[in-house]
């Protein structure tokens, strides 16, 4: 059976996708739990009343039966039609709740509620399950309830088939609407995944947007140039025999049509790496915040030097892929200012960079911020790191005359 193509536990989901997926998941255990601690309580009460072998055996399949229930529920992460888990897995939900199902109509009180459990673990079932087979599960787990009530008629005579308890009741009601809730909470499930795969999709595309914007500079510029130079050197190669000199002016041309075409090329591709400290700050403060983290700014002051504001750029764009590659950060703060200096020197630029939730070891002497340390440094400048208590913070000061914002 086909499986969607919902992403798994350590996909790169965000943050807020997780977070979802921890509500609802949670959202469903807490209410099986308590509609099986509901029966349970009545499946002890009647063994304590009659002390007798078949209600000793519903409790132990009644056990089993919930912790197989609660186990399945993490298998609904696939979404709507996912398709069904291992074929073991499903047999350990239907055999015990069959068994209480079998069982139940052996003890004189209770009545519907033992067919709870197999309505459970069918209503789990039928959610991973493609739209048609799905209500065909779900007919058959109410015709298992029905054909309950007949055979209960038929070993208890005229028994009371609907619980007169009110507590037994509800419980019977609430399993009832299990089917609404368990598909409303994962059509939600889905469309925040579908959501968080657009957004995933957006910046995929905005990636390719500027590759094609790029390609088709570079094709304007290259695709001319090219040209010229083919007709120049075609032309030179016919003029060589009987015109020297024009040959060796077309030769000549073709070399200025070349070198020209490279330096084109050059600031062509230094204007599409250049750096600008002010974007990086506010893409980094856009992307902590799309992964959960609130980003708090402060800009106080911005270097005056291109080198250094350049360097300060690749920092908050390599601190900022730290953050999301090694931490699960709530709270990030990236701070820009002017720092005195000491009698007769002048000023420096400081940036400080801090985030929690430190999931990983990270002195700060990996490859990219090695290179951004020999970049600072060669600017008289110093990168520093620290870690405690899961908290992460990079300061880089940068010496020079900062312009105030």
């Amino acid at each position: 059976m086909p499986t969607p193509e919902i992403p798994q536990p350590h996909a790169a989901l965000g943050r807020n996708v997780r977070t979802t997926w921890t509500y609802t998941l949670g959202s469903i255990v807490f209410i099986l739990i308590v509609l099986d601690a509901t029966l349970l309580s009545i499946a002890v009460e009647s063994f304590n009343a009659m002390h007798d072998a078949v209600s000793g055996l519903l409790i132990l399949f009644l056990l089993a039966a919930v912790a197989t229930q609660v186990r399945y529920a993490w298998f609904l992460r696939v979404g709507l039609g996912g398709g069904l888990p291992a074929v073991g897995w499903t047999l350990a939900l239907l055999v015990p709740a069959a068994a209480v199902w079998v069982l139940g109509l052996f003890l004189p009180s209770g009545a519907l509620v033992w067919t709870v459990p197999v309505w459970l673990g069918v209503c789990l079932l039928a959610c991973l399950l493609p739209r048609r087979p799905r209500w065909a599960v779900l007919g058959a787990g109410l015709a298992s309830a029905l054909l309950f009530a007949l055979l209960y008629g038929v070993v208890h005579g005229a028994s009371v088939l609907v619980p007169d308890n009110p507590g037994t009741l509800m419980l019977v009601v609430y399993a009832a609407g299990m089917p609404p809730m368990l598909l409303s909470a994962l059509w939600f499930w889905r469309v925040v995944v579908e959501l968080d795969r657009s957004r995933l999709l957006g910046v995929e595309l905005a990636v390719a947007q500027e590759r094609l914007r790029f390609a088709a500079d570079l094709h304007d510029i290259q695709g001319h140039h090219l040209q010229v130079i083919a007709l120049k050197s075609e032309l030179a190669e016919r003029l060589l025999p009987v015109n020297p000199d024009a040959a060796l002016a077309n030769i000549r041309e073709t070399r200025l049509i070349a070198k020209q075409a490279l330096e084109e090329t050059r600031t062509l591709v230094s204007g599409y790496r250049e750096t600008s400290l002010g974007d990086e700050l506010e893409n980094a403060r856009e992307v902590l915040a799309a992964a959960g983290a609130d980003c708090e700014l402060v800009l106080g002051s911005v270097p005056a030097d291109p080198a250094t504001h350049k360097a300060l750029a690749m920092t908050v764009r390599e601190a900022t892929t730290n953050i999301l590659r090694h931490s699960d950060a709530t709270a990030a703060a990236i701070t820009l200012a002017a720092a005195p200096g000491a009698p007769g020197s002048p000023g420096a630029t400081v940036l400080t960079i801090s985030n929690n939730g430190v999931q990983s070891p990270h002195s700060g002497s990996g490859t990219g911020l090695l290179g951004l340390r020999e970049r600072i440094e060669a600017l008289g400048g110093t990168l520093e790191t620290t870690l405690d208590n899961g908290r992460f913070e990079l300061q880089a000061r940068v010496p020079g005359s900062p312009i105030p914002q």
